[in-house]
């Protein structure tokens, strides 16, 4: 007879790889850093990443029977108020995210059908965030017609995406050794100065895409309790995962400098890097563009995946157990498809005004790509910052709580490790603001960014404390 704790550590490890990794991860931080990030990676995956995923390990065992997530952890070790403050965070720090993924879609169909990255050098910043915007409403609609179909897709796609992920790997790190037309790019790789980074203002404003590259281990929570002896075999899992995710941090990022000259990295790495990568890689194996066709529609059925999934998956997070306390009886009506119509038109205009605002200010197109990934870097870990006040709430009433797993027996431990990541997130966060782009060669497109960058977090927050008044009034009514 099957028993449901049937999961080994080697199965939540890649359960979790999957969840976590990209290439996207790998290229990002290359082009913000160069080489030096591997000594990055080696530092966040010590100070952060492991302590992370292991606190997730314990909340997730703690709470083996909540559904919200990390506002049910919240829930359960504090009060609904804050709970509710956690499932609109875990929400809204998602408008960046859609705002972004139609320009996905598009510089992966440029590549599949022009085979060149020139669109998003060439094409206004307007027109692109006007065919981003159709886009958008587009898969609004579609999502809204409760379909399934585009978020099957999506565990093809993410396998895909995974396959060449490693395969990147493979192919650009035996490429020297493999063929005689490959040569490094970077020079004095084998020197140790050039993995050291300079830990100044400027690198520290990078932090926040390091930890917006290792965050989201809470989305494999609900697999703590489905594992054989979760004690033992869940930290397990977790530290073979920090291990798998460092090994395809360091080799991808020598891989990068293989590929790319570190001391000269395109403007336009982060947009369409991936891309450059494989169309090298198929120049040097001589199959022609077939590992860039390969990537390219890979990208494309992941990135409508995402972004159908993204609609739909966080706003019934935040009105499935919506209290009418805090959240207005309309936001959360369903229709006869189980659509929250209402959540979908707020979901609309906040998108909509992040993917039309910015290109009013920022009319090159690949710079408006790049700072709209800050922002996903800046907001999106936002929500990390909840599950380790959960973790710190724990351990404050840690006798009151049954667990499988413990992370740290000593609770005072588990409150000061909770605490440290906590602040290195709001560090990173609130450092990411900083824009990446130089001051002197463009003051007013700098101060733009930076206005963006901080005004667009308060919104967020501001939005979430209107919505309880509002709440408030119909029930008074």
């Amino acid at each position: 007879m099957k028993t449901e704790k049937q999961l080994r550590w080697s199965n939540i490890a890649l359960i979790a790889f999957v969840a976590v990794w990209g290439l996207g991860n790998v290229v990002n931080n290359f082009a913000l850093q160069g080489l030096s990030v591997v000594t990055s990676w080696i530092l966040i995956m010590i100070i952060y990443f492991v302590p992370y995923t292991l606190i997730v390990g314990q909340l997730g065992s703690t709470f083996k029977d909540a559904e919200g997530g990390v506002s049910s952890w919240i829930r359960a070790t504090s009060t609904k108020r804050l709970a509710y403050y956690a499932a609109w965070t875990y929400w809204i720090v998602h408008v960046p995210y859609l705002a972004q993924k139609p320009q996905g879609i598009l510089i992966a169909f440029s590549w599949l059908f022009k085979g060149n990255g020139n669109f998003i050098n060439t094409t206004p910043a307007l027109v692109v965030q006007g065919i981003c915007l159709v886009l958008f409403l587009f898969f609004l609609w579609i999502a809204s017609l409760g379909l399934t179909t585009l978020k099957r897709i999506g565990s093809v796609a993410g396998t895909g995406m995974f396959i060449m992920s490693i395969l990147f790997i493979i192919l650009a790190v035996s490429a020297p050794f493999m063929t005689k037309s490959a040569t490094v790019q970077t020079p004095n790789m084998l020197s140790i100065k050039s993995y050291l980074p300079k830990f100044d203002f400027t690198y520290f404003t990078t932090v926040s895409m390091l930890v917006f590259a290792v965050g989201g281990s809470e989305k494999i929570s609900p697999y703590v309790n489905k594992t054989k002896n979760p004690g033992r075999e869940f930290p397990l899992g977790m530290l073979v995962l920090a291990g798998m995710v460092a090994i395809c941090a360091l080799l991808g990022s020598f891989a990068m400098g293989i590929l790319f000259n570190a001391k000269h990295i395109p403007n336009d790495l982060m947009a369409n890097g991936a891309y450059y990568a494989f169309q090298k890689l198929g120049s040097f194996y001589h199959v022609g563009n077939l590992f860039l066709i390969f990537y390219a529609i890979a990208n494309v059925l992941a990135q409508i995946s995402a972004l159908a999934f993204s609609i739909d998956a966080p706003l019934k997070i935040l009105l499935g157990d919506a209290d009418p306390e805090f959240i207005p009886k309309k936001l959360s009506k369903m229709n006869k498809k189980d659509v929250p119509v209402n959540g979908y038109i707020m979901t609309g205009v906040l998108v909509s005004i992040l993917i039309i605002i910015p290109a009013l200010g920022i009319g090159n197109m690949n710079e408006l790509f790049n700072w709209l990934l800050n922002l996903n870097s800046v907001v999106m870990p936002m929500r990390y910052l909840w599950v380790f006040l959960a973790y710190m709430l724990l351990n404050k009433h840690l006798k009151e709580f049954k667990s499988d797993y413990k992370f740290l027996k000593n609770p005072t431990a588990g409150k000061l490790v909770g605490a440290w990541c906590f602040l290195f997130t709001a560090f990173a966060c609130i450092l990411g603001m900083v824009p990446k782009t130089s001051l002197a060669a463009n003051p007013s497109g700098w101060w733009f960014q930076l206005a963006l960058n901080i005004i667009t977090p308060v919104i967020f927050v501001a939005l979430g404390m209107i919505l309880p008044i509002i709440a408030r009034r119909h029930q008074d009514a």
